[in-house]
C-alpha cells in the first residue's frame, strides 16, 4: 500500500480570489509608491491586465482584476494623500493643550510613559497625531505619576481608545512611533482622563487586556512576559535579547498573534457559550463580535487583523450558509484588509503574516502527514511557512533560521500549554495553572536559547543550496554522496566559532562601544562591558559560543558599555559582576546591580589593587585610583596578563586618570575611549606597546582622532580597529594578534 506522504497531490487553489488579492496589493503598493507622478495609470492597468490575461486566459476575469488594481491604486493614493496631509499640518512650537484619542497604551520609553495620542486643540489647525510623553514630574488625573519602572500596559487606568487631555510643550518634530507616523512630540506635563473608551468592543477588549496584565502581573519575569505575548501580544516586558532569540530560533511567530491565538481563543469563547446551545446562525454572530473583542485586546497589531479578518470570514460564510475554504477567506481577508487601509501593502508584518499563512496552507494541501500527524503537520507547516516568508526575512533580516521547523517542534506543545494554563490562570487567579503555563514559558525561552545558536541562512548559503539541489537532481549515482555533504555544510555554515585551545583576549565587534571576551578553555569566560546594543551583544556571544559568564565586569555606566548587557542575567548563568567603586553608577548601571540582585548574583565594587587568578589568567586592577569627577576618568582599567604577554584594558579613561595610573608598557593596549581626543598623546605614546585596539564603530563623534592615530603610529604600534577588523583575537602566548 503507497502511503499518501510519497506522492503529490493535485491542490486545486482559488486563482480568482488569490488573483484579486495580487492585484489589490499591486495597486496599493503603487498607490503608495508615488502614485500618477511616477506611474502612469495607464501603465499600471496595461502591466496587470497582460499578467492577468496570461494567468487566467479569461478576459472578462482579468478586466474584473484590473477593476481591482485600480481600486487599490485609488486605496493607495489617498493613504499617501492622507500621510503627506498629516505631515503637512502646521505647527508651532510652545505650549499646547489638546484633547484626543489615544492610539497605543502608555509603554515606557527614553523620556518616561510614552503613547501616541489623535489629539485636536484650539491653537492645532487640523487633527494631528501626538507623540506623548511624561516628563518626571507629569500628573495623571491630578496625581503624581508613578515610578516609571511601573508603567507598563496601562498607566492609572489610561489605555488604547481612552479620551484624554493632554497639557505640554510641543515640538515640532515629525517622526514614527511603533511603525505609526506622528507629526508632533508633546513633553506632557499632565494627563487627564475625558471619557474611558467604550462600545462593544473597546471596553471588553480593554478590560480582557487589563485582567490578562494584571494576573500576570508580579516580579519582572521573561516567562511571564513571553506568557503576555502569547496571550495579547504585549511583548514590552520582554528584553531584547530574549526577542532576538526567538527570531534567530524563528519562534518570534508565537508572539505575533495570529492564526493559532484567534483559534484558542475562539476555542475558549465556544466553550463558555456552549451551555447555552444557541443557533448555529447566532452563535457564528457572537464569534464575530469575541473576534471585535479580541482585536482589541490584541492592539490590531497586522498579523491580529488578517487572522480575525479571516476568521471573519468564514464566520460570515455560516450565517448565510455558503461555505468558505481558507483560500477564499485568505483572499477575501486581504482584498477587505488592503481597501481598508492601504498603508498594510507595505507593513512587514501584514507581508510576513500573509506569505506564511498561504506556506502553511499550501504545504499541508501538498502533503498529506503521515504518522505520528501532530509532529510532521507541525515541521510540514513551520517548513511552508519558512520557505513562503524566505525571502522578506532575506529582506528585512539578512538571515533565517535553518533548522526553524525542529525548534518549532521542540517549542509547540509548550507554547500551547503556556498559552492555554497560563491563560486560565490569568484570568482565573487559579496559581497552580499559572505556574505550570509560567514554567511552560520558560522552557520556550530555554528552546529559543539553544536554537538561537544553530546555523543561520543567509542569501549566499541560500544561494549555495539551490546549487546543491541542482546537483542532486543531476548526479546520478553521487546523490547519497552530495546529500550528506550538503547536510554537513548546512550545519557548518552557522556553527559557532571554534572554542579557543589557549587563553584570550577578544575585543568584540559591537559597534560604537565596548565589549571584551577574557577566556581560559575550556571553561572560564569573563565579559568586559556590554557595548550599545543586547542584541548585536547577543550575536557576538553566540558566534564565540558563549554560555554561562564567570565574571561581568562593567568598567562604567555610559551606555556605550552597559546598554548592551539588559536581559544578560535572563539569557545566561553570571556568576559575579564587578563594578567602579567611589563612582556614580548612573541609571544604567543602577538598573544592571537592581537585576543582578534579583537574580541572586553577587556584585563587588572594585578599584585600584583589586585582582583575581581567572584559571591561567591574571586580572589586576590599576584603577580607578580614587573617586573622579568625570564618571569616564573612575572606569576601571586592568592589566589581563597569560603565557607572558599582557593586555591592557583601559574602558574611557581620560588624561587625568592616565596620568595617575602606574607606568606600564603592555604587549597590547587597548586605546582609551574609542581613539578619542580625550587621551593624553604624550601617556599614549608612553604606554603604547606592540599592538594598539580600538573598540569602535561607525560614529559622529570622529573616532579614532587623527592625532591619536599619529601618536600611534610614531611609537610604530600595530593599528587594530573593531570597525575595520571585526572581533579582534589576541591570543595570551607569544603570537600574532589577528582577526578570529
Amino acid at each position: 500500500m503507497t502511503s499518501s506522504w510519497s506522492r503529490d497531490r493535485a491542490v486545486a487553489l482559488p486563482r480568482r480570489h488569490l488573483a484579486v488579492a495580487v492585484a489589490v496589493w499591486l495597486g496599493c503598493w503603487l498607490g503608495l509608491a508615488g502614485g500618477l507622478d511616477t506611474v502612469p495609470m495607464a501603465a499600471v492597468a496595461g502591466v496587470v491586465a497582460l499578467a492577468a490575461s496570461v494567468a487566467v486566459r479569461r478576459v472578462a476575469l482579468a478586466a474584473v482584476l484590473v477593476g481591482f488594481a485600480c481600486a487599490g491604486f485609488g486605496a493607495g493614493m489617498l493613504a499617501a494623500a492622507r500621510i503627506d496631509s498629516a505631515a503637512a499640518v502646521p505647527i508651532d512650537r510652545g505650549g499646547l493643550q489638546a484633547t484626543g484619542r489615544v492610539l497605543s497604551d502608555p509603554a515606557l520609553g527614553r523620556f518616561g510613559p510614552t503613547m501616541l495620542v489623535r489629539a485636536s486643540g484650539p491653537t492645532l489647525a487640523d487633527e494631528v497625531i501626538l507623540l506623548v510623553a511624561l516628563d518626571d514630574a507629569a500628573t495623571v488625573d491630578g496625581i503624581r505619576r508613578p515610578d516609571p519602572a511601573e508603567a507598563r500596559g496601562t498607566l492609572d487606568g489610561i489605555a488604547a481608545g481612552d479620551m484624554v487631555t493632554v497639557d505640554g510643550v510641543v515640538a515640532d518634530d515629525p517622526g514614527r512611533y511603533r511603525g505609526q507616523r506622528y507629526r508632533a512630540s508633546l513633553e506632557a506635563t499632565s494627563v487627564t482622563l475625558v471619557t474611558p473608551a467604550a462600545g462593544p468592543f473597546f471596553g471588553p477588549g480593554n478590560l480582557l487586556r487589563r485582567t490578562v496584565l494584571e494576573g500576570l502581573a508580579g516580579p519582572p519575569s521573561q516567562a511571564a512576559a513571553l506568557v503576555a505575548g502569547f496571550l495579547v501580544g504585549d511583548t514590552e516586558g520582554l528584553s531584547a535579547s530574549s526577542l532576538d532569540e526567538l527570531r534567530q530560533a524563528g519562534l518570534t511567530h508565537f508572539v505575533a498573534v495570529s492564526g493559532s491565538n484567534v483559534a484558542m481563543f475562539l476555542g475558549a469563547w465556544w466553550l463558555v457559550i456552549g451551555p447555552l446551545r444557541l443557533d448555529p446562525r447566532l452563535r457564528a454572530g457572537l464569534g464575530i463580535l469575541a473576534l471585535g473583542v479580541f482585536v482589541v485586546a490584541t492592539r490590531w497589531e497586522p498579523s491580529v487583523m488578517r487572522a480575525a479578518s479571516m476568521a471573519g470570514v468564514l464566520l460570515v460564510g455560516r450565517i448565510v450558509g455558503i461555505p468558505i475554504d481558507p483560500w477564499r477567506a485568505l483572499g477575501m481577508a486581504v482584498v477587505g484588509l488592503l481597501l481598508w487601509s492601504a498603508e498594510l501593502a507595505i507593513d512587514v508584518g501584514f507581508q510576513l503574516s500573509v506569505a506564511a499563512t498561504a506556506g502553511v496552507m499550501l504545504a499541508i494541501a501538498v502533503r498529506s502527514p503521515p504518522r505520528p500527524r501532530w509532529l510532521w503537520t507541525v515541521l510540514i507547516a513551520t517548513a511552508g511557512a519558512q520557505l513562503a516568508v524566505l525571502p522578506i526575512l532575506l529582506v528585512q533580516f539578512g538571515t533565517v533560521p535553518l533548522l526553524s521547523p525542529v525548534a518549532n517542534v521542540l517549542a509547540m506543545p509548550l507554547v500551547t500549554a503556556a498559552t492555554i494554563l497560563g491563560g486560565i490562570g490569568a484570568v482565573t487567579g487559579l496559581d497552580p495553572a499559572l505556574d505550570i503555563g509560567l514554567a511552560a514559558a520558560q522552557g520556550v525561552l530555554g528552546v529559543a536559547g539553544l536554537a538561537a545558536g544553530w546555523p543561520q541562512l543567509d542569501a549566499v548559503g541560500l544561494l549555495w543550496l539551490g546549487g546543491v539541489v541542482v546537483c542532486l537532481r543531476v548526479a546520478g549515482n553521487l546523490r547519497p554522496i552530495l546529500a550528506v555533504a550538503a547536510v554537513a555544510g548546512l550545519v557548518a555554515w552557522g556553527l559557532p566559532l571554534a572554542a579557543p585551545t589557549q587563553p584570550v583576549v577578544v575585543f568584540l565587534d559591537v559597534g560604537q562601544g565596548d565589549a571584551i571576551l577574557l577566556r581560559d578553555p575550556p571553561d572560564m569566560v569573563v565579559l568586559v562591558d556590554g557595548g550599545p546594543d543586547p542584541v548585536v551583544l547577543a550575536a557576538a556571544l553566540r558566534r564565540h559560543g558563549v554560555g554561562a559568564i564567570d565574571l561581568l565586569i562593567v568598567t562604567h555606566g555610559d551606555a556605550d558599555h552597559t546598554a548592551g548587557l539588559e536581559g544578560v542575567f535572563d539569557q545566561r548563568d553570571v556568576g559575579e559582576i564587578w563594578y567602579p567603586a567611589g563612582q556614580e553608577t548612573g541609571e544604567l548601571l543602577t538598573e544592571l546591580l537592581e537585576a543582578a540582585a534579583a537574580f541572586g548574583v553577587p556584585a563587588t565594587a572594585v578599584g585600584a589593587g583589586h585582582g583575581a587568578d581567572l584559571g591561567r589568567i591574571t586580572v589586576e586592577l590599576l584603577g580607578p585610583q580614587r573617586r573622579y569627577a568625570a564618571d569616564n576618568d573612575g572606569s576601571i582599567v586592568m592589566a589581563v596578563s597569560a603565557g607572558g604577554v599582557e593586555v591592557l584594558l583601559t574602558g574611557d579613561v581620560e588624561a587625568v586618570a592616565q596620568n595617575e595610573l602606574p607606568a606600564r608598557r603592555p604587549d597590547v593596549l587597548q586605546v582609551p575611549h574609542h581613539g578619542s581626543s580625550t587621551t593624553d598623546l604624550v601617556w599614549l605614546k608612553e604606554t603604547v606597546g606592540s599592538v594598539a585596539v580600538i573598540s569602535v564603530g561607525d560614529n559622529r563623534f570622529g573616532h579614532p582622532t587623527p592625532e591619536v592615530l599619529d601618536a600611534l603610529a610614531t611609537a610604530d604600534a600595530s593599528i587594530r580597529t573593531t570597525l575595520n577588523d571585526g572581533d579582534v583575537l589576541v591570543p595570551l602566548c607569544p603570537c600574532r594578534t589577528s582577526p578570529p
